[in-house]
């Protein structure tokens, strides 16, 4: 294809005269805007009605790419298009011969086919439609291209039928369905988790219609059997010729209503107003009006927040037609782009040809516009294809010193920490012998990990404050740990949290629970990774796969080398960049809103962004109830101080139990601010871009929106920093996992069946296996990587839930209980886990549950399996909080003191500690 460019300007960030002195890229900005500035004057216009002589260009927002015209040299408005196995369907319309003014009106009935092979394109002639017809609505779905309604100039039709491309065959197969409550015609359609919605148009007597119809093919396989429902309509005016369009608003897939016309006492009225319908409350939402009427235009939602208007007719000369004719000059040849999370429009700038009462479909990631009229009476053959102009990252020569010298600091660490470590003793817990505000801060960043540190900014930015109660119920949980976690590992002297449950059930409990531990870690590894790779390829020119590799290596290289002491002080470090680089970017982003904090604030409590609670009972609302945030949070983290090796491995880095104690009460409190400050970066990301739409990249996903800000609009050497500091959290969240995965596997599997026989040996095993898991997580990591993901949070969360929450539950059942049996324990955790597979599998209950759902259905299945096949027979002093007197050896120690039993495990295998 060929391709021109006309470079479009972008106007420089200016946050106040500090960052000004910073910005980057200025004199190749000036140079861009001059450029193009040059090349918009020079570029030629083209005669309404045809071709434009630059067949491919980027123009505004988009590369527009020209595909194969029509096979109708004339084209066709009002057509049905859509895509059937691969193949772009064109069907029916109408035009007028030439000349235009001296003929009527077409109605046509033939089916055009838009093939694709190695060879390029080819349309293909796909038979004729029952009937000649014109404006209907029609949408893409999985099996083919549903059409609904239309008329032939005499007759408005209720006719609904799907097309569908048969490639082997090369033909159209027509199936018939339900018809509509009424004949419709100048309507549109959309269609979200297959509930097709079809709003506006005109009755067979030419009245403009308020209706709002629905057709649920989830409800049924025969869709003989599924009908139309009438649902409420929006509380505005009738309409036609108006769009209906869908995109997520933050929260879900919502029905867009933009623009129309009708006539009221017999004069035209031309619409601006935005509706927004939200299917799981089925209500209607007013948004922000269109700058112009934008009637008939092709629209479409590109990426996860934006809609995009290909043009449209304004009505500004909709009483000239017949006076201007030939003379007219067509339509505005302007897009606009619509972000439904900030409720804002802007210019997407200037469009080769404005094409309106056709249809815009995504094709393989591309918009495909095909024919449709360019002025009154005059169709155009073009087919476009489009794409989102990709912009590069604007990191500048300082932010990758910054980032890679960071970076490679983080590997200086670990290798100064692998002289230090002599035994597995000192690679696993450090020797006992780590400051307890290290371990707090380590703690920290474990459980804060870059998924927070872009997770929960997207999420406030997107949402509200609802997720920070969750947050704030670390220091409850923290309780737990101080005052029954960390009693029994330290009494027991622990390096696998997993040995206690061979000591309170048997070994097959604790081989079960340190397996889940081990493959929670390596797929968490894979997640955050993945999922941090997505976020920062908006920062940096690093592709997700190549910034999940470099992560993973350098991850792999000082965890390997310097062990749990290397882990934990590079947390520390990252925890104090992370917290303050987060500072100064909620400074700059307030700087830069239109108001500063005043503004920053009305726009938080104009659009309800710091709500703290919802008061419902839908368990599976993207609006999380009070409820299920308490009861998710409290099973998360009560997993987490419980059941959790990376946590519990910690317990056991300090000299003593009050210093570990101090360590997690470090991490608690650490919380609470730190919850403000992220939660506080998001709704200042909101209020930012609410001022500045236009620097929104439609491109990115919304979990992408806080590394666009640092990577476009924080000073040089900042953004690398605090990029650095996102790779980083991501590694100690990936080292993490390495080191207590080698923890458990070393501890659990390996030693207990005298593998390496000496210490030496079982520290070069730590090592390789710290090395192998490292290269595994990421090798995962990289194929995970999927830029659909709707929330790098809810993601997170899930995961953590379908793992943690059968571990926290056998923990929970051997502390809390006496008569809880090995078998019953193991009963319980497989109906945990089929309980929550099936959850994820075949239920819409938010994943925000999963862990205290895990906890739950492990202890309760547990403890009744127990009961029926009778009680726990083994001692248990020591091993639960009823009886948590320990047993002691005979004899007295030299201090006159009775020394605490080191109990062995009833096994014989000689894995007890």
């Amino acid at each position: 294809m060929r391709s021109v460019s006309l470079i479009g300007s972008k106007s420089p960030c200016l946050l106040k005269a500090l960052v000004d002195l910073f910005t980057r890229d200025r004199l190749s900005t000036l140079i861009a805007f001059v450029v193009g500035l040059t090349l918009t004057s020079v570029v030629p216009t083209t005669a309404q009605g045809e071709s434009p002589e630059v067949a491919d260009a980027m123009v505004g927002d988009f590369q527009w790419d020209a595909l194969p015209d029509l096979p109708n040299e004339l084209g066709v408005a009002g057509p049905f298009v859509g895509i059937s196995n691969n193949a772009l369907i064109v069907a029916g319309g109408a035009n007028f011969p030439r000349p235009v003014w001296d003929h009527e009106k077409e109605w046509h009935d033939c089916i055009d086919v838009l093939t694709r092979s190695d060879d390029g394109f080819e349309w293909v002639s796909g038979g004729t439609l029952l009937q000649r017809c014109g404006y209907g609505a029609s949408v893409t779905m999985p099996n083919g291209v549903l059409c609904m309604g239309g008329n032939d100039g005499v007759e408005t039709f209720d006719d609904v039928f799907l097309l569908r491309w048969n490639a082997e065959l090369r033909k159209i197969e027509i199936v018939v369905f339900p018809a509509l409550p009424e004949p419709c015609a100048f309507g549109q359609a959309t269609i979200i988790d297959g509930v097709v919605y079809l709003a506006g148009g005109q009755n067979a007597n030419g009245d403009t219609l308020h209706n709002f119809w629905a057709l649920d093919l989830n409800e049924t396989a025969d869709h003989d059997q599924t009908n139309w429902q009438a649902l409420p309509a929006w509380p505005g005016e009738s309409r036609a010729f108006n769009l209906t369009v869908h995109q997520h608003n933050g929260y879900e897939n919502c029905v867009y209503v933009i623009s129309g016309r009708n006539a009221l006492g017999g004069e035209p009225q031309f619409l601006t107003d935005v509706w927004e319908y939200r299917p799981s409350t089925e209500q209607w939402k007013r948004r922000t009006n269109v700058p112009r009427p934008v009637m008939g235009a092709a629209a479409i939602g590109v990426g996860q927040s934006h809609l995009y208007v290909l043009g449209g007719d304004d009505g500004s000369l909709f009483d000239q037609v017949d006076e201007l004719k030939d003379s007219h000059p067509g339509f505005p040849k302007e897009a606009l782009r619509y972000h439904t999370i900030t409720d804002t429009w802007t210019s997407a700038g200037a469009i080769p040809q404005n094409q309106v009462t056709t249809n815009a479909v995504m094709w393989d990631d591309r918009i495909i516009l095909p024919s449709g009229e360019v002025r009154p009476r005059v169709r155009t053959a073009s087919v476009w294809s489009i794409a989102p102009n990709d912009p590069r990252s604007g990191f500048a020569m300082l932010d990758y010193v910054v980032l890679f010298g960071y970076l490679l600091a983080m590997v200086g660490v670990g290798i100064y920490f692998a002289k230090r470590n002599r035994n597995t003793d000192d690679y696993f817990r450090g020797g006992s012998r780590m400051p307890w505000w290290a371990v707090g801060c380590s703690i920290f960043a474990t459980m804060l990990s870059s998924v927070t540190f872009t997770g929960i900014p997207s999420k406030a930015f997107a949402q509200d404050w609802v997720y920070a109660i969750g947050n704030l119920m670390i220091p409850v949980i923290a309780l737990v740990g101080v005052y029954v976690a960390l009693p029994f590992y330290r009494r027991i002297d622990v390096t696998s949290a997993y040995e206690y449950l061979e000591k309170r059930f048997s070994r097959n409990v604790r081989l079960f629970g340190s397996a889940s531990f081990t493959l929670f870690h390596i797929f968490r590894m894979a997640v955050v990774m993945s999922l941090t790779g997505l976020a920062l390829a908006v920062a940096t020119p690093l592709s997700p796969a190549e910034s999940v590799m470099l992560m993973g290596l350098l991850s792999v290289a000082y965890s390997t080398m310097g062990g749990i002491e290397a882990v934990v002080w590079t947390d520390t470090i990252q925890t104090f960049v992370l917290l303050g680089g987060a500072l100064l970017a909620l400074v700059l982003m307030v700087l830069g809103t239109d108001g500063g904090w005043s503004g920053t604030l009305e726009n938080a409590f104009t659009y309800d962004k710091l709500r703290f609670a919802n008061f419902h009972a839908d368990i599976a609302s993207s609006q999380l109830a009070l409820w299920v945030v308490i009861l998710g949070a409290a099973g998360q983290n009560l997993s987490s101080y419980t059941a959790d090796q990376a946590v519990v491995q910690r317990y056991m880095a300090t000299s003593d139990q009050t210093l570990a104690a101090r360590s997690i009460w470090t991490n608690a409190f650490m919380a609470i601010p730190a919850t403000l400050l992220f939660f506080g970066v998001g709704t200042a990301l909101f209020g930012f871009y609410r001022s500045h739409p236009e620097r929104l990249d439609p491109n990115i996903t919304t979990d992408q929106i806080f590394p666009l800000f640092i990577a476009n609009e924080m000073p040089i050497g900042i953004a690398g920093l605090i990029v650095a500091g996102i790779f980083s959290a991501a590694q100690s969240t990936v080292s993490t996992s390495m080191n207590s995965t080698s923890t458990t596997i070393i501890t659990d599997f390996l030693r207990p069946m005298n593998v390496c026989q000496t210490e030496t040996g079982y520290l070069r095993a730590a090592r390789l296996v710290t090395f192998v898991v490292g290269v595994l997580g990421t090798m995962l990591g990289v194929t995970f990587v999927d830029p659909n993901i709707q929330s790098l949070f809810d993601s997170s969360i899930m995961v953590i839930g379908m793992f943690m929450g059968v571990l926290g539950g056998l923990f929970v059942l051997g502390f809390t209980t006496r008569r809880a049996s090995a078998p019953g324990a193991m009963i319980g955790a497989f109906a945990g886990t089929s309980t929550l597979v099936y959850l994820w599998q075949f239920s819409d209950i938010t994943g925000y549950l999963y862990t205290v759902i895990g906890i739950t259905g492990c202890f309760v299945v547990g403890y009744l399996a127990s009961i029926l096949l009778g009680p726990e027979t083994r001692d248990l002093r020591g091993l639960t909080i009823f009886t948590s007197t320990p047993r002691r050896k005979p004899g007295i120690a030299s201090n006159g003191v009775q020394p605490i039993e080191q109990m062995p495990c009833p096994d014989t295998s000689g894995s007890g500690v």
